[in-house]
This record gives structure tokens, C-alpha cells and sequence, in this order.
């Protein structure tokens, strides 16, 4: 069985990346979207929501798992038996970043291959963090996020502007 992990904070989980899960499950036999603590980034999420929210955005697909994670991807690889990791590339700029990720991974365990997937043209410009943005300015986000983000950030949202 080829098993892929697609890490990422997912905070909050797009429809960009909801179709390269599926994508995904195209190449391998089973993808593991694993939920990233980030220490760079302050997450409008805890990281049970996210994984809560991911499983329900994912539910009906096959071959599918949420799990969550600490540390070093390639640590996570070893502990879930995955063959590979799955990124998307929207922009040249991801693409530098990714690379550099990649080798260092592979720097790290020489066996750690990354498969890119390129998105789809809807999707090539939404990331999570234009997404909040959007949405805490009080703008449309609805086409941006599955069914249950969009309800989950507005509750959210609603949460905090309540004194």
C-alpha cells in the first residue's frame, strides 16, 4: 500500500486543499492529511477543531485519514509508514520554499520523497491566510472554503467580536 502524508496548519482547511486530497487519492492508495502544529503562525483553530472540521469536509471520500502531528515531518513519515509527501505549489514562490523543504526532508532521511501537485486554476490563488483576512474584514469567503469551514469561521468570528 502507498501511503502519502499532506501536512499543512490547515487553519482553515480550503477548498484548494480539499482538492488536492482528493487528487490525491488518485496517486496513492491511502492519504493521511496531517494536521501541523505551527509555532510561526497564530491559528484561528485549535488543532482538535481543524481535524475535526477536515474529517468532516472529507467525509464520504475514500482512503482517506486526519491525524495531527509535532515535530519533524519526517519523524511523522516514519511513525504513519508513508511512502511520500504531498505539497501544492500555487506560485513559483511556494515552489522555493517547498524545494528547499524537500531537500531538507530528504537531507534529514535520504528514503523522504515529495510529490508536487500544481492546483486547480480556481484554486491557484486562495491560501488560508487570505481567507481569514477576507473573512475578518467582513468580505464573501463562501466560495473559498468547503460548507463546514465557512459555518465554522463564522462562529468564530462572532465568538470574538462578542464582548
Amino acid at each position: 500500500m502507498k501511503r502519502v502524508v499532506y501536512p499543512g496548519s490547515f487553519d482553515p482547511f480550503t477548498n484548494g486543499h480539499l482538492d488536492l486530497v482528493r487528487r490525491g487519492t488518485r496517486l496513492f492508495d491511502e492519504v493521511l492529511v496531517a494536521v501541523a502544529v505551527n509555532q510561526e503562525k497564530q491559528p484561528l483553530f485549535s488543532i482538535e477543531e481543524r481535524v475535526e472540521l477536515i474529517t468532516a469536509c472529507c467525509r464520504g471520500l475514500p482512503r482517506i485519514r486526519i491525524v495531527s502531528f509535532q515535530g519533524l515531518l519526517v519523524e511523522a513519515l516514519k511513525a504513519f509508514q508513508a511512502d511520500a509527501v504531498l505539497r501544492g505549489v500555487r506560485a513559483f514562490s511556494d515552489f522555493e520554499y517547498e524545494l528547499q523543504m524537500a531537500f531538507m526532508n530528504r537531507s534529514l532521511s535520504p528514503s523522504c520523497e515529495t510529490v508536487f501537485l500544481m492546483p486547480t486554476v480556481e484554486n491557484s490563488f486562495v491560501s488560508s491566510r487570505v481567507v481569514k483576512e477576507i473573512a475578518s474584514l467582513g468580505g464573501d469567503f463562501a466560495s473559498y472554503v468547503p460548507e463546514p469551514v465557512r459555518q465554522a469561521i463564522e462562529r468564530k468570528l462572532k465568538q470574538r467580536r462578542q464582548p
